[in-house]
This record gives C-alpha cells, sequence and structure tokens, in this order.
C-alpha cells in the first residue's frame, strides 16, 4: 500500500481511531493485523517468506537466550546466514547469475547458470525484505550480546518486524528503541497527534510536491542520456539528488509521523545531510539507521579503527561496497558505494599527512561554505550511479555504460546548450523555488511548533491544500521500497 494514496489515508484513519477506541493491551494484535493487510496489498504471497523469517528468528532469541558457549553462536550463526539467504536467493541470485554468465561468454565456457526471472517471470522481489530482513538480525545479534532480552510474546516480536509505519523502508529499529514500545500504554495524547500529523503533512509534501514533480524532469532524461547534452543532464543531476532526499526522507517523516500519532517514538533518519562539510558528516546525517546498523554489526566487528591504519581503511571501504550492494544487485550501486567508501578513506589519508606536515586548514565562515559545496558536488555526483541503477529496463553492461556517459558529459557541457526537458521554462523556474522552500524550511526552520492548535491547523491545512494543487498523482512508489 503506497502512502501516497487515497487508501493508505483511509487505512490510516481507520486503523488510528480503532487504535485508541482498543483497551491498551489488545492494541498490539489490531496492528499486527493492520500490518499485515498493509503488507498484503502489495503482493499477499510474500507474507510467507516475511511469516517464515519471524518464526526463525523469534524461535532464535529465546534458544540463544537459554543456550551457553558456543551453541549460541553457532544458534546466531544459523539466524543470521537464513535471512542473509533468503535476501540472497530474491535479491542477489540473478545478478549473480547474470553477471558469471557474461563472464563465461567472454572467456569461451559453454557452461551458464540459470536466470530465476526468465525460469518463472512472476518472480520479483520482496518488497521491502532488506529492511526488515535487517531489522530481524539487529534483534537476533542484541539478543547474543545481551543488550536485548529475548522476546517470549510472539506477536510483539511479529510486530516488532512488521509494524506498518516503517516496513518496507524503515527507519531499520533496534529492539532496544521499539520493543518496550508495543507493551507500553500509550494514551490518546493531542500534542502527539498534532505533532504527528504535521510531519506527516510534510512527509506528502516532500514526495508529491517536490520529489514526484522533479522525476518529471530528470526520470525520461536519465532514460535516454545519449539524446541529451551535457548541461541538461547536469539539472537532472541536481534535481535527482533533491528528488531522492524530498522521496525517502519524505518516507521516513511519514512513517514517523504516523507512529507519533499513535504514541510511538522512532529513531530520526534524517537531519538535513546536504549542509554536510564532509563525507563523513553526510553519513551521520543519511539514512542513520542504515549507516549506524552498518557500523554496529559490520564496521566494528571487522575492526573498526581499532586495528592497522591500513586494516582500518579495508575496512571501512569493504562496509560502503556492502552497502551499496545493500541497496541494489547492480554494479552502479556497488560503484557508488565504492566512490563513498574512497572518498572516506581520502580524507583520513588526507587528514593524516596535514597533521603531519603541520597544516592548519582555514576556519572562516567562507571555508565552511566551500566544505559544504565540495561535498555536495560530491555526493551529487555519486548519484548518477545511483539514479542510473534504479532503472530496471538496463542490463548490467548497460547501467554502467550509462552512467559514464552522463558523467562524460556533464564533465564537457556547454553554458550555451539549451536544456532539453519535457517540462517549459515556468515549470523549471517552479521546481528550483520548491528546491529553495525545502532547504529553508530544513536549514532554517528545523522545527515549526505547533503547540498552539490555531499554527497547527494553519500549517496542516495549508500542507494540504499544496499538496492536493500542486501534487504529482501518478501513485509513484517510493525509490527505497525496491530495497
Amino acid at each position: 500500500m503506497l502512502f501516497n494514496s487515497v487508501q493508505f489515508l483511509l487505512f490510516f484513519i481507520v486503523i488510528t481511531l480503532a487504535y485508541f477506541s482498543l483497551r491498551w493491551n489488545l492494541r498490539w494484535f489490531l496492528l499486527l493485523l493492520a500490518s499485515c493487510y498493509f503488507y498484503l496489498v502489495f503482493k499477499p504471497i510474500y507474507i510467507l517468506i516475511l511469516f517464515a523469517t519471524i518464526v526463525i528468528d523469534y524461535f532464535a532469541g529465546i534458544w540463544i537466550a537459554s543456550a551457553a558457549g558456543p551453541r549460541r553462536k553457532w544458534l546466531l550463526v544459523l539466524s543470521i546466514v537464513t535471512n542473509v539467504g533468503i535476501l540472497a536467493v530474491f535479491k542477489y541470485f540473478d545478478f549473480f547469475a547474470e553477471t558469471f554468465n557474461s563472464f563465461s561468454w567472454k572467456m569461451g565456457i559453454a557452461w551458464s547458470m540459470p536466470i530465476l526471472k526468465h525460469l518463472n517471470p512472476d518472480l520479483i522481489l520482496p518488497i521491502g525484505l532488506s529492511f526488515h530482513t535487517f531489522q530481524a538480525m539487529s534483534y537476533t545479534i542484541e539478543v547474543y550480546r545481551g543488550n536485548q532480552k529475548a522476546e517470549k510474546h510472539f506477536g510483539i516480536y511479529a510486530l516488532y518486524v512488521m509494524f506498518y509505519p516503517q516496513l518496507v523502508a524503515g527507519p531499520i529499529e533496534r529492539p532496544q528503541n521499539v520493543l518496550h514500545q508495543f507493551h507500553e500504554n500509550h494514551p490518546y495524547d493531542w500534542e502527539n497527534v498534532k505533532a504527528g500529523l504535521t510531519r506527516m503533512a510534510f512527509g506528502f509534501f516532500k514526495k508529491v510536491v517536490i520529489a514526484d514533480r522533479l522525476a518529471l524532469m530528470q526520470g525520461p532524461v536519465y532514460l535516454d542520456p545519449a539524446h541529451h547534452n551535457g548541461l541538461t543532464l547536469l539539472v537532472a543531476t541536481f534535481f535527482y539528488t533533491f528528488r531522492i532526499y524530498c522521496d525517502f526522507s519524505g518516507y521516513s517523516d511519514i512513517a514517523l509521523g504516523a507512529s507519533q500519532v499513535m504514541g510511538f517514538k522512532l529513531m530520526e533518519n534524517f537531519k538535513t545531510p546536504y549542509i554536510s562539510k564532509s563525507i563523513s558528516e553526510f553519513w551521520g546525517r543519511w539514512h542513520i539507521s542504515l549507516s549506524t546498523w552498518f557500523r554496529d554489526y559490520l564496521y566494528i566487528p571487522l575492526g573498526g579503527n581499532r586495528v592497522s591504519e591500513g586494516r582500518a581503511y579495508f575496512n571501512r571501504f569493504t562496509v560502503f561496497l556492502v552497502s551499496g550492494l545493500w541497496h541494489g544487485a547492480s554494479w552502479n550501486f556497488i560503484i557508488w558505494g565504492g566512490l563513498h567508501g574512497f572518498y572516506l578513506v581520502f580524507a583520513s589519508i588526507r587528514d593524516k599527512y596535514l597533521k603531519r606536515w603541520n597544516i592548519t586548514l582555514p576556519t572562516g565562515a567562507w571555508y565552511g561554505y566551500l566544505q559544504t559545496l565540495i561535498t555536495f558536488v560530491l555526493v551529487m555526483l555519486t548519484w548518477v550511479f545511483f539514479a542510473v541503477g534504479d532503472n530496471p529496463k538496463m542490463t548490467i553492461g548497460e547501467e554502467v555504460r550509462s552512467s559514464f556517459l552522463i558523467l562524460k558529459k556533464i564533465a564537457t557541457l556547454s553554458i550555451h546548450s539549451p536544456i532539453q526537458s519535457a517540462l517549459n521554462s515556468v515549470e523549471m523556474i517552479f521546481c528550483v523555488v520548491l528546491i529553495g522552500i525545502l532547504l529553508i524550511k530544513e536549514h532554517f526552520v528545523l522545527h515549526i511548533p505547533t503547540r498552539r492548535d490555531v499554527t497547527f491547523w494553519s500549517v496542516f491545512i495549508t500542507l494540504s491544500i499544496l499538496c492536493y494543487f500542486f501534487g504529482v498523482f501518478e501513485s509513484n512508489q517510493f525509490i527505497y521500497f525496491q530495497f
């Protein structure tokens, strides 16, 4: 069920009213049923996969908590292998098979691997599989580490994995933050309702007014980059940079807002990432639930920065390669992750030699703005690989070639070339104005106070009107649903 649909709005109203009408100790059951229905709307059969992983990890958590010695570790390994195995089959099997077949063809080897989507065209990636797989894994890992008690209530554990606001695109929660909230009574609180609805309204504004409007220009250009000039591709890349932010952070705002209306508090997923002065700071502000997941469950177990200098660089680069692969079964996503890993390793080496040579960088405001601009440009250029990798109609080789073609054209652009767009000049200016409104709101007015009812209703009604009159309502799926 798409958030940006009338169906969801009706669903949200009905479930929220029913939630506050029930006794608090029965609300978990309502939310579990609602979450099941929410997921069934996408493709009903795949809820069996989700249910299978829930059963496995539920019992794994109990057995890990009661086991001792090496058995605890083997139970954790079994749980992780099961989760990663399911993810690998649905998300990565065809990618590795196609890569192997391409390599074997070039080497003159006759044998090839079967392609699942060719054997069964109806076989698609279960929506949100990467998200709820990582959330389930965090539970068993934290139980193993002793940071979380095993959840004995099967329904509550199932709700932890399936909670509908963040089921398909996060944030990827930790059991310490969420599980106990499903056991607690959340009485009706008008302040929570106002804050939650306001956040949802901003989320819808980001998605249907900004992200989907930017997509009208960027999408067609990226589908056929060979027939567009460098300036057009640069503008399209600039628009995609804000499109993906508004699309994904808009989803997070709706998820956090819907949860807050019912009294639940989920972790923040974005903190104005495009004002970052470094790539390291960017990853402290962008998709925070994922970046901290990789930090806690991959980077630190690999040794983090407590190892030799070279190994620390290797760990950091490896984490970002895996992060790229997590985002999608495509070389483009791996290149995207590798570039961010390279940025971070390069920055660490640079800082090391600046310190060794006693070189002090400027500290003025102008230098801070310059750092922000450089970081933004570096991030924007990596989005080229992400945006092209988001195109399911391209083959593996076409994705990579198309990405480098875009970068080549941007590098050799002429400012005298006309912008080739399906949008007219007024619509293009409107897109730029929307980006300006976003920057002003998020960078200067981070939180609009809505404690006074008149302020809340003014903000909520204004955003609703803007969404209605300026929204792009084509049931556009959120970009991160595919991950």
